[in-house]
């Protein structure tokens, strides 16, 4: 009798090669609905308060001017910004992955222009160790903790540093990247170590502390 190739194996391969075809159709159509969809966080507007001015500059600068002092953003090509009545809307310029990102990247970073000209934007750190301390000299912060020479941070623009005693140093400024990075320059000339926890730490931060090794007598 001539031999027969089994008809459950063809049927099993031909239901595999459909399957394979409906899921990478599914995938392009989802890679294209995702490609003309808008960020949603992108899409939320961004309310305007009393007091504040938001101009857009011809060099596609938009400056945002409050009581605290003024910002300014360089906008990317991929997005457009209109104000509309006491709202700041923002819209992507392009359906591609890149415009989606930056249409939400740009709305969070006006969002923060606006709250740090009207409220602003503080960041605590605390010095544990014994004799470490700061204290600020003009537009310098100057920290005594434990090496041979104090160790100097400038500050930064938009930024300004306080001590209410010693080992307590408080950032403020209207830029929040600004205040972080001064904060996190700072906290990094001596961060806290895992055994003792000495070092310079954010204000509530949780130090994780490690057990020490015992010698025996």
């Amino acid at each position: 009798m001539p031999k027969t190739s089994p008809p459950k194996q063809a049927e099993t391969r031909g239901e595999a090669a459909a399957v394979s075809t409906s899921r990478a159709d599914s995938t392009r159509a989802g890679s294209t609905s995702r490609a003309g969809s808008t960020s949603r966080i992108g899409r939320a507007p961004v309310a305007i308060p009393m007091g504040v001015s938001v101009e857009r500059r011809p060099e596609r600068t938009l400056s945002v001017k409050g009581p605290k002092g003024e910002l300014a953003l360089e906008l990317r090509a991929e997005v457009e910004v209109r104000v509309d009545g006491q709202s700041l809307l923002v819209a992507a310029s392009e359906g591609t992955r890149e415009a989606r990102s930056y249409h939400g990247l740009t709305r969070a970073l006006i969002a923060n222009m606006v709250e740090g000209v009207t409220k602003g934007y503080e960041k605590t750190l605390d010095i544990i160790g014994v004799g470490w301390n700061a204290s600020i000299q003009g537009r310098t912060v100057v920290l005594s903790i434990g090496f041979c020479q104090p160790a100097r941070i400038e500050m930064l623009e938009h930024t300004a540093a306080v001590c209410p005693n010693p080992t307590t140093i408080v950032i403020s400024g209207i830029d929040k990247q600004a205040v972080g990075q001064l904060a996190a320059k700072i906290r990094a000339a001596r961060p806290p170590e895992p055994y003792k926890g000495k070092g310079i730490r954010y204000k509530g931060e949780y130090v994780r502390q490690k057990a020490g090794k015992s010698f025996g007598s």
